[in-house]
C-alpha cells in the first residue's frame, strides 16, 4: 500500500524555487494546490473552439490568492526577528496577513481606507486578532504611510505587501501549478490587475519554469484593470480610483513597472473593463459554471469575453483565468446584484404555482 502524503503548502512543493533556507520555521497554511476547473460552458460563450480553465484562488485558506506569498513573507519575517509585520490593504491582504501572523504567534497591524473595504475580508483580519487602523484616505495613501513606518522603524516591523519581494515569490507557484496541471502553459492567461504584483508573480514564475525546461512555450499575460481605476492602461496616475471591484481599487500600483514588463515580454496587454462589464461577468461565473468569486476576480471573464468579441482568439487556445478570491469576501455586492428572495405563505399551492408546475 502506498502511504498517502499530504499537501504540505507550496514552501514544501516548492522549495527549490523559493529563497527559504533549511533553518527557517515555516509559517504555513498549506495553502496552494488550488482546483484548475476546465470551464466547457464558459468557453462556449467566449470564442469557439477554445479550452478556458479557471484557476480558483478563493480556495487558499483565507480565500485568496494572497495567502500564497504571505507564507513566505511571514516565515522570512520570522527569521529575520521582527516583532510584528504591517500592511496597507483593500481587504485581502490584510485577512491574509493577520491569519499568518496569528499562525506565527506575532502582531498584525493593517491600515485600511474606511469604507472602502468589503465586510467579509474586514471581519477576517479582526477575527484574526490584528489591529485594524482605518485612515480617511484611500488604498495608495495607505501604502505610503506603511512603507514610511517601516523605513523609520525597519528592524521592528516587516510589511507584507506586494512591495515585499517574498510576496512575488511565493505568488509566482500559482503558475508552476497551473504549468503541472496541463503539461503546458496556457496560450492567454488573463487576470486583474490591482496593485500589480500578481500579473508580476505570474509572469516570473512561468519564465523560470521556461528556463528549467520545464514548458517550452510562455503565455501572453492579459491584464484588466477597473475603468475607474487603470493607472497602467492609461498611462497615469489615478488619484481617486473607483470601482465596484474594492480588491482592484487602486490608482497607483507599487508593481507597475513589474506588471509593464509581463505585458511587453509576453506580447500581451493591459486593458481596462467597465464596472457593468465586471457585474455581468460575476453573475455569469456563479451561473454558467457554479463558481461563487469576488467582483474583481469576475474582471479575468470579462476580459475574455472581449478578447473572444475581438476576434483575437483561436480555436485550440488554451485560456486559463485567475480567480483571486472567494464570492463570499464581499456578500454585500452579490446580494444587491441579484433579485431579492421571493416571500409567499406556507401553502401547496402557492409553492406549485412559483416553481410553474400549475
Amino acid at each position: 500500500m502506498t502511504a498517502f502524503r499530504a499537501w504540505g503548502g507550496i514552501i514544501e512543493q516548492y522549495r527549490a524555487h523559493l529563497p527559504v533556507r533549511p533553518s527557517d520555521r515555516i509559517v504555513t497554511l498549506n495553502e496552494g494546490d488550488t482546483p484548475l476547473v476546465r470551464a466547457d460552458r464558459l468557453a462556449a460563450v467566449v470564442a469557439p473552439g477554445i479550452e478556458l480553465y479557471l484557476k480558483c484562488e478563493g480556495q487558499n485558506p483565507t480565500g485568496s490568492f494572497k495567502d500564497r506569498g504571505m507564507t513566505v513573507a511571514v516565515t522570512k519575517a520570522l527569521a529575520e526577528g521582527v516583532e510584528a509585520i504591517i500592511c496597507a490593504s483593500t481587504g485581502n491582504t490584510s485577512a491574509s496577513a493577520a491569519a499568518y501572523a496569528a499562525r506565527a504567534g506575532i502582531r498584525a497591524y493593517v491600515v485600511v481606507p474606511r469604507g472602502k473595504i468589503a465586510l467579509g475580508k474586514l471581519s477576517q483580519a479582526v477575527m484574526h486578532g490584528a489591529r485594524v487602523i482605518q485612515i480617511e484616505g484611500n488604498f495608495d495613501q495607505a501604502l505610503r504611510l506603511v512603507r514610511d513606518v517601516k523605513e523609520r522603524f525597519p528592524t521592528r516591523l516587516a510589511l507584507v505587501n506586494s512591495v515585499n519581494p517574498h510576496r512575488i515569490e511565493g505568488q509566482k507557484t500559482a503558475a508552476f501549478e497551473i504549468c503541472d496541471a496541463l503539461g503546458r502553459a496556457p496560450d492567454y492567461h488573463l487576470l486583474p490587475v490591482g496593485n500589480a504584483g500578481n500579473i508580476t508573480a505570474y509572469w516570473r514564475g512561468y519564465k523560470e519554469y521556461h528556463a528549467a525546461g520545464r514548458i517550452p512555450v510562455l503565455p501572453r499575460l492579459m491584464g484588466f484593470e477597473a475603468a475607474g481605476a487603470a493607472p497602467i492602461a492609461l498611462g497615469r496616475v489615478v488619484p481617486e480610483p473607483q470601482t465596484v471591484a474594492t480588491a482592484i481599487r487602486i490608482g497607483n500600483p507599487a508593481s507597475w513597472k513589474g506588471a509593464e514588463a509581463a505585458r511587453d515580454e509576453s506580447g500581451g496587454a493591459i486593458e481596462a473593463i467597465s464596472d457593468g462589464d465586471i457585474l455581468a461577468a460575476y453573475r455569469l461565473l456563479a451561473r454558467t459554471e457554479g463558481v461563487f468569486a469576488e467582483p474583481a476576480s469576475a474582471i479575468s471573464l470579462a476580459g475574455a469575453l472581449k478578447l473572444g468579441a475581438s476576434g483575437r482568439l483561436r480555436p485550440r487556445d488554451v485560456l486559463v483565468l485567475t480567480l483571486t478570491g472567494h464570492g463570499l469576501k464581499d456578500p454585500d455586492t452579490a446580494i444587491a446584484s441579484s433579485e431579492a428572495a421571493l416571500s409567499i405563505p406556507p401553502e401547496l399551492e402557492r409553492l406549485a404555482e412559483v416553481l410553474e408546475l400549475r
